[in-house]
């Protein structure tokens, strides 16, 4: 259900929930391209309060690659009543997403999918993200690991549980399920899960070979990660180049 708010459409919040829709609606389209989304389900949301309890989200069953701007619900997570109504979120959805903004502001955006190497991680017994080069170091002592699966992710518990073990990272592997991003822009969250289907798919590549893994000591591996911080702007360059890209090949996701 679509949230009414009486705010004129000049108005600086205004204009700000706009950018974002436009945004994340460009993310879902960007996410089809690289192979991460997964049938009508999956799910990315974007805060707009300042609390973060109000919130976009794609609606349900919808295809990644049709999603545009006007799609996306605006959600309050302190609103049950949403679960009751025809245009009610998917209740997976609303269990992770709306907990999460609601319990933890600094998570302004979150996607949860199921990529496929961040995906075959996280069915493994240790699904450690270890550190073996570059990309992979990027996320040391970033990630949180969650292995309470409980099925569909779609009970208050499972959702309090998500919400708790994430706290302040920006990466939550779910145990046999798949993985989630916080972040505080959609570019910083696409990057990070850019960058973590990436380092899963060479860490899997890695243990393949079934030869020893070159695991970086903890000092040189948190060196590394530090290193990526002069990085930060990458995120932004690489959003605003796919960004054209599909202002170019599907202009129709800001309508």
């Amino acid at each position: 259900m679509s949230l009414t708010i009486d705010i004129p459409l000049s108005s600086p919040q205004s204009r700000n929930e706009q950018t974002l829709r436009e945004d994340l609606a460009a993310a879902f389209r960007m996410a089809v391209k690289f192979g991460w989304n997964e049938s009508v389900g999956n799910h990315f949301s974007a805060a707009v309060s300042d609390d973060g309890s109000k919130f976009l989200m794609n609606p349900k069953w919808r295809h990644f690659s049709e999603i545009k701007a006007s799609d996306l619900l605006l959600l309050d997570a302190n609103d049950d009543s949403v679960m009751e109504s025809e245009e009610a979120p998917d209740p997976s959805a609303w269990c992770i997403h709306g907990t999460v903004h609601r319990t933890n502001p600094k998570a302004r955006v979150l996607f949860h999918c199921h990529p496929p190497n961040a995906t075959a991680l996280a069915t493994l017994q240790d699904p450690t993200m270890k550190p073996i080069d570059l990309n992979t170091a990027r996320f040391f002592g970033k990630v949180a690991i969650d292995l309470g699966f409980g099925g569909m992710a779609d009970e208050a518990e499972e959702g309090h549980r998500i919400a708790e073990t994430l706290g302040d990272k920006p990466v939550l592997i779910m145990g046999n399920h798949g993985v989630s991003i916080a972040a505080q822009t959609i570019a910083e969250a696409f990057e990070h899960l850019y960058f973590f289907e990436r380092a899963a798919g060479t860490l899997l590549k890695a243990y393949a070979t079934g030869q020893p893994l070159a695991i970086m000591s903890d000092n040189l591996a948190a060196k590394t990660a530090a290193e990526w911080g002069p990085y930060v702007g990458m995120g932004d360059a690489h959003f605003d180049f796919l960004k054209r890209d599909v202002d170019r090949t599907e202009p129709d996701y800001r309508d």
